[in-house]
């Protein structure tokens, strides 16, 4: 009986969410696959195929529940080649290969390593791609016919342009309008794929005008386009470089849509090894019988997605919906303009070229590899395109990671200060002797090691430099303040180490790096003089002569709780009262808090107040008589919580109840109900109110903060 009604739960979903998002991605997916199979110089239905077995082999097989498989504009200059090089038989025996090869990638589990590639990589050999194709387009649109060579489609361009024949620039141009434009179409028209309308619409106008253009050419039905594979006469080192190629580059743009897909949705991850099965599957069965390369398509997957996709049914059933229109009505694509297809084809390049990875480059520091990878992969080719993307992705991040930061300043008459921050090894030590070289050799010196990796030259050129200081008369004192510590360079083996906290900060606890038993307040100043103070300056000296703090933050006086760490705030930033409790009396009977208040409120114009309470709280195990105050003063200040161990009612207050459910103990219980009556108190007061009041709860343990309101306890997601 609970397996029938499972049953009928799943064909409901099925027809209530994925037979909605099939019909949409297959209007999606129709004219993709016929453009993308024009421009690889394949056969039209070769697309079409690509599209079918895709979204049936790779939607029942696949690891990614809504990631929707068919042919991608992403393959298209590669399948050109290999078209152009070898025939269209032999380039399906090349996606059969590439299929048997990404079989084996996922059931050797490797498939997760085609994710080290870097993305910038990737991003860049798409746009690349996209160029190319946008290129190659541009002179069919014109009413030409491309080049496979960059550079001759740029240096026939303007002789193209002389020479246009314009009814069919008109039609091209139309399809990009409309694609362009259709973001601004209102709903629920916009409801309708873009690409769909302006193939459709165009076609539609060049038949009733009618327009003198060449349109695509199909002589025979989706049966007759079924073909089978054909091995070359020779070359096999080049038919395995194909097979590699397609396979790699299948397989990296799969698993990256996926990745992307699965952070579109809450459901299911992806299962990468059985992504790779079921792509590798797909494309055997693609090319055995006469389709294009199939990958992952981002532009299908998202649509998917959106469309409220809610499990693979919605890309089986899109498969099924081409073929159904493909095996009846597949010669009504005769009647498309090639100038049509162009146009969709130029758009598809250019939005390759996506203008948030161009920026996160610029961000990440990654642009001149991103540019050089396009500039490799239009002009040269796209092996060797990638080729030297990975390998300037490679050399700038191991430049990266063995840069070295080193400084050496004056820090008084006749101190000096040296800083060495990073990681430190042989190819610093140019760097790293100059620098110590400037030091006077009359001056005493402070050399602070701030580092994650330090290996045995480094330290034997520090090691030589200091004695050799010192039997200058000198004095050197070394400070280790990072995660790894100069004198493991000569215990072992040099290993990378990290530190949980950065010791500049002012927040790392003094037992982290200080000796037992040192005075550990005046060793604090000074290393916050010496390394805290100089990075704080330039923003202290901003807040010289005023304050514009944008909360009040009410909080216990419990040294666990450090509401600049929880806040990730600043100098500046909080405006910080703390009592025992984190206790706001009612009644405005406590001058001091109603000080703060008012002096927040109405001087400093703060946004927010905030009441932190924390877990296992010593004035709540107090108030619930856990333990003896043996304080008149402090017995007189608790009495003040009284109204929040009424509110608490033995843990059926609300928020006890919300709290005693996520799983917190009784003293935690009433630490949140407390929190919970002081927002009310706050919300209530005759200043307070006029701002908006803020509940948290700091779990020491776990170093996580929920959110408390008069009623729950929430998790900060859950309240966002």
């Amino acid at each position: 009986m609970q397996q029938t009604n499972q049953l009928a739960e799943r064909a409901r979903s099925v027809l209530r969410y994925d037979l909605p998002a099939s019909l949409v991605v297959f209007l999606v997916a129709l004219p993709l696959s016929l453009g993308i199979a024009v421009a690889s110089g394949a056969p039209v239905l070769a697309g079409i195929i690509a599209a079918i077995v895709g979204g049936i082999v790779v939607g029942a097989l696949g690891g990614s529940p809504l990631q929707v498989s068919g042919p991608a504009a992403g393959l298209t200059v590669v399948v050109a080649g290999l078209i152009s090089q070898f025939g269209w038989a032999v380039t399906c025996a090349i996606t059969v290969g590439a299929g048997v090869l990404q079989v084996l990638f996922g059931l050797s589990r490797v498939a997760r390593a085609a994710l080290a590639i870097s993305p910038v990589v990737v991003h860049a050999m798409l746009a690349g791609i996209g160029v190319t194709i946008a290129l190659q387009q541009v002179h069919v649109l014109l009413g030409g016919s491309s080049n496979s060579s960059a550079w001759a489609n740029i240096s026939e361009l303007p002789a193209q342009l002389v020479s246009a024949h314009w009814p069919a620039v008109l039609l091209g141009l139309l399809v990009i309008i409309t694609l362009v434009g259709w973001r601004w179409v209102p709903a629920p028209v916009n409801k309708v794929p873009a690409p769909l309308v302006a193939i459709v619409g165009v076609t539609a106008l060049s038949v009733l005008a009618p327009f003198d253009v060449s349109r695509i050419q199909i002589d025979e039905s989706l049966i007759d386009a079924l073909a089978l594979p054909s091995l070359p006469d020779g070359n096999w080192a080049a038919f395995a470089g194909g097979i590699l190629t397609i396979a790699l580059i299948a397989s990296v743009e799969s698993l990256l849509s996926a990745v992307s897909v699965d952070r579109m949705h809450n459901g299911p991850r992806t299962n990468f090894d059985r992504e790779m099965i079921g792509q590798g599957t797909a494309n055997m069965v693609s090319g055995a019988i006469g389709g294009l390369p199939v990958t992952g398509v981002i532009v299908r997957s998202s649509t998917n997605v959106a469309a409220g996709a809610r499990s693979r049914a919605s890309a089986i059933m899109h498969g099924v919906w081409v073929l159904a229109f493909a095996v009846p009505f597949a010669g009504l694509a005769q009647m498309i303009p090639t100038a049509a297809l162009a146009g969709l084809l130029i758009m598809i390049g250019l939005r390759l070229v996506n203008r948030a990875h161009i920026e996160t480059a610029r961000l990440t520091g990654d642009l001149a590899v991103y540019l050089i990878t396009i500039l490799s992969v239009v002009f040269l080719n796209l092996l060797e395109g990638v080729a030297i993307g990975l390998v300037l992705a490679i050399a700038l991040t191991v430049w990266r990671v063995v840069r070295t930061k080193i400084h050496a300043e004056p820090a008084g008459e006749d101190d000096w200060l040296v800083t060495i921050e990073g990681s430190c090894t042989f190819l610093s030590l140019p760097k790293l002797t100059k620098t110590l070289a400037t030091v006077p050799a009359d001056a005493d010196a402070t050399v602070e090691l701030s580092v994650d990796f330090i290996d045995h030259a480094a330290h034997q050129a520090i090691e030589d430099w200091c004695r050799q200081h010192r039997a200058a008369g000198n004095n050197v004192e070394l400070h280790d303040l990072g995660a790894v510590e100069m004198d493991s360079a000569v215990l072992g083996p040099p290993i990378r180490n990290f530190t949980p906290f950065d010791k500049r900060s002012g927040v790392v606890p003094w037992n982290s790096w200080q000796p037992q038993g040192t005075p550990s307040v005046l060793h604090g100043l000074a290393a916050y003089h010496r390394r805290t103070a100089p990075v704080l300056r330039p923003h202290m000296q901003d807040l010289t002569d005023s304050q514009n703090p944008e909360t009040l933050f009410l909080t216990c006086a419990d040294s666990r709780v450090v509401p600049n760490v929880i806040t990730s705030s600043g100098p500046g930033d909080l405006f910080t009262v703390r009592n025992v409790g984190n206790i706001i009396p009612a009644g405005q009977v406590d001058e001091s808090i109603e000080a703060a208040i008012a002096f927040a409120v109405d001087k400093l114009d703060v946004s927010s107040i905030v009441v932190c309470g924390h877990s296992s709280c010593g004035a709540m195990t107090a108030m619930l008589g856990g333990t003896d105050v043996g304080d008149k003063h402090l017995e007189s200040w608790l009495a003040h919580g009284d109204t929040s161990l009424e509110a608490f009612d033995e843990g059926r207050h609300p928020v006890a109840l919300s709290a005693a459910e996520a799983g917190f103990g009784t003293v935690d219980q009433l630490s949140m109900v407390n929190i919970a009556v002081q927002v009310q108190t706050l919300q209530a007061h005759p200043v307070a109110r006029r701002v908006n009041v803020i509940g948290l709860f700091y779990d020491i343990a776990s170093a996580g903060v929920l959110r408390v309101t008069p009623t729950h306890v929430e998790t900060l997601a859950d309240a966002a």
